[in-house]
């Protein structure tokens, strides 16, 4: 069994670039992943209530920031153009859904580019038979992040679950192998954005269905870029940042997600170690965590 991604990997992984500076090694052999991590104390009120009009604004900064642009239509530009059909993969998990806030500013920006209406498709358990995920010529992968019973945590890997064929088939070895969802057809380079909504996510479960409030928190952060591999990442350091801080160091997450590692080594998918990630924080930095 090949080595998975643990506590001690994120650990170990943050001394790479010291090492590197060490050894005066190139800059340009280390090609860094860039994840944008952005919050807002306002993202949420004193009920966790979303606040539109914030997320909104946390999106187009991240988005902006990621494309290097100041204006946030040229940034989505940059991924899509005016006569694309968009496939927005969602998720409808009843207890913490992809909230539809972050939905709506996605679908907003998509029409500011210049994409129909009507070619613009929001779906999760259907988009194997949704006409706009079918003929999509792009996609954009949002959900909110969670721990889960099977894959260690739910991310905008597991996401794409949906599509395929069999999801029994990708539960073995704590569904280690999710990275190749990716290289199926109807999602095979097709990716332009990944969006791990983390303004209330669960740090701990039971099982698969299990949701307890006293397991959510309100983080008000969105994870934000292209390299879904290093999304995930990042998005598990999270968890493991929070299960530490309320659960104690030794409660590490049943089962160790290996699909985040494996997405990485074996399906070259994107990077899951740290020190590849240039990884970009914005916003309200009380109680971060990472």
């Amino acid at each position: 069994m090949g080595k998975v991604l643990t506590r001690r990997d994120f650990i170990k992984g943050g001394t790479f670039a010291v090492m590197g500076a060490a050894l005066s090694l190139p800059a340009q052999q280390v090609k860094k992943s860039k994840v944008i991590l952005i919050r807002h104390k306002e993202a949420l009120d004193e009920n966790s209530r979303i606040n539109g009009d914030v997320v909104q604004k946390m999106l187009d900064e991240a988005v902006m920031t990621l494309f290097g642009q100041d204006n946030p239509v040229e940034a989505f530009k940059k991924i899509i153009q005016p006569d694309e059909v968009v496939g927005i993969k969602t998720n409808v998990w009843s207890y913490l859904p992809t909230p539809p806030e972050i939905e709506t500013a996605i679908k907003r920006r998509l029409i500011d580019v210049g994409v129909k209406e009507e070619d613009i498709g929001l779906d999760d358990h259907g988009v194997r038979k949704n006409p706009i995920f079918l003929k999509a010529t792009s996609l954009i992968n949002v959900r909110p992040l969670r721990t889960h019973y099977l894959a260690g945590v739910s991310g905008c890997m597991k996401n794409y679950i949906m599509f395929a064929k069999s999801q029994p088939a990708l539960h073995p070895n704590s569904c280690s192998g999710l990275g190749s969802l990716f290289s199926l057809p109807q999602v095979k380079g097709k990716t332009r954005l990944n969006i791990l909504c983390a303004l209330t996510p669960q740090f701990h479960g039971r099982g698969p269905h299990h949701f307890s409030r006293r397991y959510v928190w309100d983080y008000g952060g969105l994870i934000i870029g292209q390299d879904p591999v290093a999304v995930d990442a990042t998005g598990l350091r999270l968890i493991i940042a929070k299960r530490t801080e309320q659960l104690g160091k030794d409660r590490a997450i049943p089962p160790v997600p290996r699909h985040i590692r494996d997405a990485d080594v074996k399906y070259k998918l994107g990077t899951s170690d740290p020190g590849k990630i240039d990884l970009i924080k914005l916003g309200w930095k009380n109680d971060i965590l990472i």
